[in-house]
This record gives C-alpha cells, sequence and structure tokens, in this order.
C-alpha cells in the first residue's frame, strides 16, 4: 500500500516552524528551495510565496523526501514545477560538494593521523574514489540532465533528443557510502580516537540518509519526467499552456514564418537544427492549433498576426 502525507502536516496552512520542528529532516530540503528558519509564524503556503516558490512542488518534494514508500502519482507529477525542482537539486549539489564532502574529507584526515601511512592512505583512497564518482554522477546531471529540463521548460527538448538515465548510478554510491560507513565503524586503525570516530560516522550516517532522499526526488520527481520526454499522462512540459490556449509556441511561429516564406521541411529542419519528424510534427500541431491546413492559408494568417510582411511574400 503507498504511503501518503499525513494532511495535517503537509497541508499549505501548516506552519513552516511547526513542520520542521516535526520533520526536522525537511530543514535540508526547504532550506535548498530557498525556504530557510526565520520565517517566524508563516504557514508553508506563505512562506512559498515570499519566496516565489510553488507550494504543491515543495510540498510533494518534502513528501518524497520523508516518506521512502510514497510514489507520486501521475496528476502530482504533471503539476511539478520544474524550475523549483532544479532549484532544489543543483542547490543540494552545491551543498555536497561545497560543504558535506569538504567537511567530512577534513574530518577523516584528523582522524587518521595517528594511523600508520599504508592504512592512512588505503582509507583515504577509498574517500577520494567515492567522492570522485559522487562528482562525475553530479557533472553528469549538471551538463547532461538538468540543460535537457531546462530546454523542456522552454519547450525545446526536442533539440537535446534522448537523453539516457544510469539506473544502477545511484545504487553504486549509495553502496560506496555504506561501505565507507562500514570501514569507519568496524575496521578502524586502533591508533584512532573513538570518541572523534564517533563524530566522523553522524557525518557518514547523516550524508548517507541526505544522499538518500536527494536519490528519491530524482528517481520519483525527475526520472519520469526525463523518460518520458516531459509526457506525464498526455501532457508535455514547456507547451502545455500553449496547447490548452490553442496558442503556438515561440517555436511554432519560428517554423509557421519559415513555412510563409514558402521554405520546404528540409530547409526548415537544417535552420534550426532539427529532424524534419520534428518539423512535420510541428507543422501538424500548427495546424491543429489554428485550423488553418494550407501554406496559402498559413501564409495570411502569418499576415495577419504580424509574423510576417507583404515584403516576405513578394
Amino acid at each position: 500500500m503507498t504511503a501518503k502525507a499525513h494532511p495535517a502536516l503537509f497541508s499549505e496552512s501548516v506552519k513552516l516552524s511547526v513542520l520542521i520542528d516535526q520533520h526536522p529532516d525537511l530543514l535540508a530540503p526547504l532550506t535548498r528551495l530557498g525556504i530557510p528558519p526565520g520565517f517566524g509564524e508563516a504557514s508553508v503556503a506563505e512562506a512559498c510565496r515570499r519566496v516565489r516558490a510553488d507550494v504543491r512542488t515543495v510540498l510533494l518534494i518534502c513528501t518524497v523526501y520523508t516518506l521512502p514508500r510514497f510514489a507520486p502519482s501521475q496528476a502530482e507529477l504533471r503539476d511539478v514545477r520544474l524550475e523549483d525542482l532544479l532549484r532544489y537539486l543543483r542547490s543540494s549539489h552545491q551543498y555536497y560538494v561545497g560543504t558535506s564532502l569538504v567537511s567530512l574529507e577534513k574530518g577523516l584526515a584528523q582522524l587518521l593521523e595517528p594511523a600508520p601511512e599504508a592504512k592512512r592512505k588505503v582509507i583515504r583512497g577509498f574517500f577520494l574514489d567515492y567522492k570522485d564518482d559522487l562528482g562525475k554522477h553530479f557533472a553528469f546531471e549538471e551538463e547532461t540532465v538538468f540543460p535537457y529540463v531546462d530546454a523542456m521548460i522552454r519547450g525545446e527538448a526536442f533539440r537535446f533528443g534522448r537523453v539516457d538515465l544510469d539506473e544502477e548510478d545511484h545504487t553504486h554510491i549509495d553502496e560506496k557510502i555504506q561501505d565507507l560507513k562500514n570501514i569507519v565503524l568496524k575496521y578502524l586503525p586502533e591508533e584512532c580516537d573513538r570518541m572523534q570516530a564517533a563524530a566522523i560516522l553522524s557525518e557518514i550516517y547523516a550524508l548517507a540518509a541526505d544522499l538518500r532522499h536527494h536519490s528519491d526526488v530524482e528517481e520519483k520527481l525527475l526520472d519520469p519526467v526525463v523518460r518520458s520526454g516531459g509526457r506525464i499522462g498526455g501532457s508535455r512540459y514547456g507547451d502545455s499552456e500553449d496547447d490548452n490556449r490553442g496558442e503556438l509556441s515561440g517555436r511554432e511561429k519560428d517554423i509557421l514564418i519559415c513555412v510563409a516564406k514558402g521554405m520546404l521541411n528540409k530547409e526548415i529542419a537544417d535552420r534550426f537544427n532539427l529532424s524534419i519528424h520534428t518539423v512535420i510534427t510541428h507543422r501538424k500541431n500548427i495546424t491543429r492549433k489554428t485550423g488553418i491546413k494550407t501554406v496559402a492559408g498559413l501564409t495570411v494568417y502569418a499576415l495577419l498576426n504580424g509574423l510576417i510582411d507583404m515584403s516576405s511574400v513578394e
């Protein structure tokens, strides 16, 4: 049975201070969403308005972060504001790389200082390999996945083609930090200070839990959108509003202008670096939205709506 958020705790009207007091783990995602402590008696909805965040998206991220068994519905996925989701994910990456891993590396070095050089080297080497793996995972998302989602928001994801996600990547990273935990917990050199080891273990446990929640947000909210190419339950990010209103998107206007100027599909595809199939799809959408099928009729539409002037078709 799918777990669900308690409506009183995760409603828009609950006070932010109450939410964090009862679920302190939410302090991390809320801060990364631009909602840090210091909002007084503000409700979650009021706090979200102050930072211009979508409250439904914020609450959904909090729910996924808190409840491992929770699975969002298609309707909830359609409601996700991708800008807020990316804000959380990018801010999380900055925290892990710039704060958490830096602190852990420094603390681990101090802990291992009394140990024999060979043991120091092998444990430090394992940590650095883990840090490198995590960095590569973040780099893939920052350089490939996130730009794709940014393009999806603009309605231009078709430029990127398919983005393949590595399903094993999160598992590999989680396994490595669990190994690091066990190395310190079970096999720490006897020369190391045990109280200091306890402090380092606390950091490792906290980082492992945080990364696991972070992975849940990616896998349950981001990955379904990326795998679907932006289509969730028949909608598409980036142009759903245009579809609902029957208005042309920016790319559709560009293609309509080219059609009105007498350009062929191949010429349009080359101009915008698109496939002919994509151009044909755009032309079908233009016809559906305008109700006009012929090139001559589309030319008149473009003239009447100020997309071109007479000199363009004379």
